[in-house]
């Protein structure tokens, strides 16, 4: 597979789950704390899985309108995507995440809806680094 990058960037982790973690530019610096969930004591760090969230649902949304754009569908400006993330040890040995997306979008038939969202999962980064290799679930709200 080869990619013609057109942006990277990256981010410095330091004392794992419950350290912190920081952007190059410094536009992200945030304490991490394990969830009391996965035994750890919770409090205000954030965490990776909801950092994978919140990237994934922006991701996937920029991919709607993108998919918008090809379908010439003009994608309400209140479309929302909501990615929720799990995280939990795998019959195989070790842990995997899993991810379900749900797609809001207002006014717009829910079978054109439908090819859409089944075009910007063909499109999303997110959605192309993870097929085959963690199940996502994508939902029409």
């Amino acid at each position: 597979m080869s990619v013609d990058v057109k942006y990277k960037t990256s981010a410095t982790a330091v004392g794992g789950r419950d350290g912190r973690t920081r952007t190059e530019d410094g536009k992200i610096d945030l304490q991490l704390a394990v969830p009391k969930e996965l035994g750890g004591p919770g409090g205000e760090g954030t965490n990776p899985e909801q950092l994978f969230a919140a990237g994934y649902a922006a991701c996937f949304l920029g991919a709607v309108k993108v998919a918008g754009q090809q379908l010439k569908v003009r994608i309400p400006s209140d479309a929302t995507v909501t990615a929720a993330v799990g995280i939990g040890a795998r019959s195989e040995g070790g842990y995997g995440i899993t991810a379900e997306l749900g797609i809001r979008l207002p006014e717009i038939e829910p079978t054109l809806a439908r090819q859409i969202v089944d075009l910007a999962h063909q499109i999303c980064p997110y959605s192309n680094a993870t097929r085959n290799n963690v199940d996502v679930a994508v939902n029409l709200l």
